[in-house]
């Protein structure tokens, strides 16, 4: 399954982190924000790593190349910022079946195989992971409603006064079909192609979206104090990791 990553996004909340670099280049951790999404999509399975670059794309270009951990990278470019659906269009004519989706600005130590897994073996439309947060933090996503089997029934982008507090978290998997709903996207009043308006066209034909409730956490890079957190949480994770004492073996 191929993966496509949008980095083209310019990170101006996260200055004076992004004033020579790329969003997707800062680090955390020591790491850039895009290893650890190309990490965790090559584990997942990825088979090439489709990266949607705009901002500075030449400094992501030169430092990962056409390769990275054997897996290639084909980059497109997005010349306008102009909203998630026009990122996802410019890498379109690179995919032809079913593909993981991830926003490079997120991470992630959550249970991404259950999304992937319940595309493959469910054929759903989509399937993505998605997470309860705070009211105040909700208008900052994709804000969704979903029906007693677990479905989206409804995604509304960055909405002033949320519906509810269930957000989708940056991790997605989907046919192709949604390439077609973005293309019959308008302009949102931010003046952007929201993705969130595709999936709702999605929905409105009768495809069928799941929805995977995160186990474990997830932080969206938006914001220095952000990029301070994740940097913790890995910490503390490495941490619990290496206190891990496998049970000694009886005679």
């Amino acid at each position: 399954m191929k993966a496509i990553v949008l980095a083209g996004g310019e990170g101006t909340r996260l200055r004076p982190l992004t004033d020579n670099k790329p969003k997707g280049m800062v680090e955390v951790a020591d790491k850039p924000l895009l290893t650890h999404c190309f990490d965790q999509l090559i584990d997942l399975g990825a088979d090439e790593l489709v990266v949607v670059v705009g901002y500075l794309k030449e400094i992501i270009i030169d430092h990962y190349g056409d390769m990275y951990e054997d897996i290639p990278i084909t980059y497109t470019h997005q010349r306008e910022q102009k909203g998630l659906a026009h990122a996802l269009l410019t890498a379109e004519e690179h995919i032809n079946d079913d593909f993981m989706l991830m926003l490079g600005d997120n991470i992630f130590q959550a249970n991404l195989a259950d999304v992937v897994r319940r595309q493959r073996e469910d054929r759903a439309d989509a399937a993505f992971l998605v997470e309860k947060v705070s009211c105040d933090d909700a208008s900052r996503y994709g804000v969704c409603d979903t029906n007693q089997y677990g479905e989206i029934t409804d995604v509304i982008e960055k909405p002033a006064d949320p519906p509810s507090n269930l957000v989708m978290t940056g991790f997605y998997t989907f046919t192709p079909a949604i390439f077609h709903a973005c293309h019959l996207v308008q302009p949102s009043d931010r003046d952007e192609y929201e993705i969130s308006d595709a999936i709702d066209l999605l929905i409105q034909s009768g495809r069928t979206i799941d929805a995977i409730p995160l186990d474990g956490w997830r932080i969206d890079v938006g914001y220095p104090e952000d990029r301070e957190e994740a940097e913790a949480r890995l910490k503390d994770s490495l941490e619990d990791d290496e206190t891990t004492v496998e049970p000694a073996e009886s005679d």
